[in-house]
């Protein structure tokens, strides 16, 4: 049953200031730069990193001259593009991207890491190998790899191979990853064979599993972003990252009598379920759309979901089978990440083609209400060079410390931070590994921030060249205020 704009409209005048809200209004307000901050009660000038005993104090720089951490904590390199090597003897693939962690056999932790490589093979130094039966299109550079720590042993395999532009992804609740296609090319296009746009799930504890892989089309084909499972309804959320015009939240609903579980996406057919995507209108019924309009932390709107005309887009891009007023859309929709009974979601800026621009955006939807409320606002950083300001959030997920950890994919220098769930946020990690030249600085962005199971170790990557990180150290609860 679809949430009306007249019903909306109704439960907001009648709750008042807000719609069944999920948490504090004021929930996650960012940074020193966060727009409307003050709307919540949180004055910009005093939300500044660490403020109030919130963090783990000033970043110390690394000897090193890779990563940044507070006093007390330390990190070690996982895997490290052209250095470490798979079992097959190959090196790392380059461009780590999206990673989650599972339980692993005797005690590891086992991760699947994204590496998101665009195009034919050729143009890549450390492409994804070609392990034989894991392969979809020859022509391709991407995957994703299996990455096995066990105390100080490490190994790495592959897990899927010949995709393309794997980027944010998503773990289920049955303990596989879903990767994603961040590219709408098809047979054909860029010197690839076969179409691409898809999710491929791949299985971290059953290497047999993963064999022959096929796309799970039902699930749509477009520059796939993230993944999240709903696991009390079986839905799942997907982010588009795409521009020309603006991408879009989906949501795919599976087929009724339709049981999750390890190899279920793969019996599916094509067209099974249903694949919608969203359209979002205010307290006073109004269409909303593009998600940049919010300019106050703590907006809610409410969410009804369209019918995709054509999942497979066959002639015409899915987010371009919609004319205005149909849907609504934003830029650079991103990671995301399920927690406290809904999906957290990233847009990671805004610019000219936008209504309102801004740096970065986190957004909760609440299936259970169909309202989408903005946690996390960030205006344009100024000098995005200058460290301080955060922009550009990324990949995310839900600390087992209280609020979320994020992944910067900004301007100049980048983050990990966190956000608490009263709105302060803090540094956690500074890159330090100049890829750029010393008149003209440039630094990655990180990526696949996740926590190990136990909650002890915080896992980030490097994206270029492509440096999988272990964070450890005294860990705390963080303040609500």
């Amino acid at each position: 049953m679809s949430l009306t704009r007249r019903d909306f409209a109704r439960k907001s005048a009648i709750t008042g200031a807000g719609v069944a809200l999920a948490g504090s209004v004021g929930a996650l307000a960012t940074a020193p730069n966060a727009l409307a901050s003050t709307e919540t009660g949180i004055d910009s000038a005093e939300s500044g990193h660490g403020h109030g005993g919130v963090g783990y104090g000033p970043l110390v720089p690394d000897p090193k001259g890779l990563l940044a951490l507070p006093a007390g904590f330390s990190y070690r390199v996982i895997t490290y593009s052209g250095r470490t090597k798979l079992e097959s003897g190959e090196f790392t693939p380059s461009n780590h991207d999206g990673t989650a962690t599972f339980h692993g056999p005797r005690g590891a932790t086992l991760l699947v890491n994204n590496h998101e490589l665009k195009g034919p093979r050729a143009g890549w130094q450390y492409p994804v190998p070609l392990t034989e039966g894991l392969v979809y299109d020859p022509a391709a550079a991407g995957g994703c790899t299996v990455v096995e720590v066990r105390h100080d042993k490490v190994a790495e395999w592959v897990g899927v191979a010949g995709t393309s532009t794997n980027c944010a992804g998503g773990s289920t609740p049955w303990g596989t990853w879903l990767t994603g296609e961040e590219t709408e090319d098809k047979a054909g296009q860029n010197g690839m064979t076969k179409d691409h746009g898809y999710i491929f799930e791949v299985d971290p504890c059953d290497r047999r599993a993963n064999q022959n892989p096929k796309p799970v089309k039902a699930l749509g084909r477009y520059a796939h972003e993230a993944a999240v499972v709903d696991p009390k309804r079986g839905r799942i959320y997907l982010t588009e990252d795409a521009a020309g015009p603006n991408g879009l939240l989906y949501r795919w609903t599976p087929p009724q009598g339709f049981e999750h579980g390890h190899g279920r996406l793969k019996t599916l057919a094509d067209d099974a379920g249903s694949l919608q995507a969203f359209k979002c209108f205010d307290s006073g019924g109004q269409f909303v759309d593009d998600l940049s309009r919010a300019t106050k932390i703590g907006t809610v709107y409410g969410v009804d979901w369209v019918d995709v005309p054509d999942r497979d887009a066959k002639t015409v891009s899915v987010r371009k089978q919609f004319t205005d007023g149909q849907v609504t859309r934003a830029r650079k929709l991103e990671g995301m990440w399920w927690g406290d009974g809904g999906t957290y979601i990233v847009s990671s800026f805004a610019r000219e083609e936008s209504p309102v621009q801004h740096d970065g955006a986190v957004w909760f939807y609440d299936p259970k209400r169909r309202t989408l409320t903005l946690k996390v606002l960030l205006g344009v950083n100024p000098d995005p060079s200058v460290d301080g300001a955060f922009d550009g959030p990324d990949n995310i997920t839900v600390s087992p410390y209280g609020g979320l950890v994020i992944a910067e994919d900004g301007e100049g220098i980048q983050h990990l931070f966190g956000a608490t769930d009263s709105g302060r946020t803090y540094p956690i990690a500074r890159n330090e590994l100049n890829i750029g030249t010393e008149e003209e600085p440039e630094y990655s962005e990180f990526t696949g921030v996740t926590f190990s199971p136990d909650g002890r170790i915080l896992y980030a990557n490097i994206q270029t060249p492509g440096i999988m990180l272990a964070i450890t150290g005294p860990w705390k609860r963080q303040k609500r205020s």
